[in-house]
């Protein structure tokens, strides 16, 4: 009988220092979170800046049946708004759309990392080889081409992640939408960079989400 009763005691001190050593790691990670929330809220971490800086169009084709193929380099400036936290650009891919339509394939943006208060300035290559265009996409894209101005989209899509200190956060996902109003009949309104090629200015902020 005393021999039962001295394992059920020590079966039972185990199981109470389990409970406080547990106890103790709850209590550490709620301490961690709490401390984490409350300096996310004292800094209020701020969305970049995205703007569409200019857009040189080396073809623009739309041809039968429904088939556009389209080459152009455009300039996207993005700043960190933050004075005291950075941005981890993980992935980041940009490509074009007419009417929720994708009409270029993605082109890959290099992961970077973003200081406090830092601009960035990316000019990648947009481009697609006899993209099929929906048929309705078609008919509105031809009219538009034929009165000489293109409304298309520039998209970028990612992942970021937000650096405070030494702390990183997890990833977020990265939506930027550029409206770009093409003046693709008047040359005039651009600069000619070479052979059929004309750079237009366009300064056009962007909608970011994260």
């Amino acid at each position: 009988m005393t021999k039962d009763c001295g394992n059920h005691g020590g079966g039972g001190g185990g199981e109470a220092t389990v409970r406080r050593l547990c106890g103790a790691i709850f209590a550490f990670i709620i301490i961690v979170l709490i401390a984490i929330f409350l300096v996310w809220i004292i800094l209020q971490p701020t969305k970049p800046r995205f703007i569409l800086q200019d857009a040189t169009v080396y073809a623009f084709n739309l041809s039968q049946p429904n088939l556009l193929t389209s080459n152009f380099q455009i300039t996207i400036v993005t700043r960190n708004r933050n004075s005291k936290i950075g941005i981890y650009y993980d992935r980041l891919h940009v490509y074009a759309t007419y009417r929720n339509q994708q009409i270029t394939l993605r082109t890959a943006i290099p992961p970077t990392y973003q200081g406090h208060k830092e601009d960035n300035v990316w000019s990648p290559f947009v481009y697609g080889n006899a993209v099929p265009v929906a048929p309705y996409n078609a008919v509105a894209l031809g009219d538009e081409s034929n009165r000489g101005s293109v409304t298309l989209m520039i998209r970028a899509d990612g992942r970021v992640r937000w650096k405070v200190g030494t702390f990183i956060t997890g990833k977020y996902h990265l939506h930027v939408r550029c409206p770009a109003l093409i003046n693709i009949a008047d040359k005039t309104n651009g600069v000619s960079v070479g052979e059929n090629a004309v750079k237009y200015t366009l300064d056009y902020k962007c909608s970011v989400n994260v």
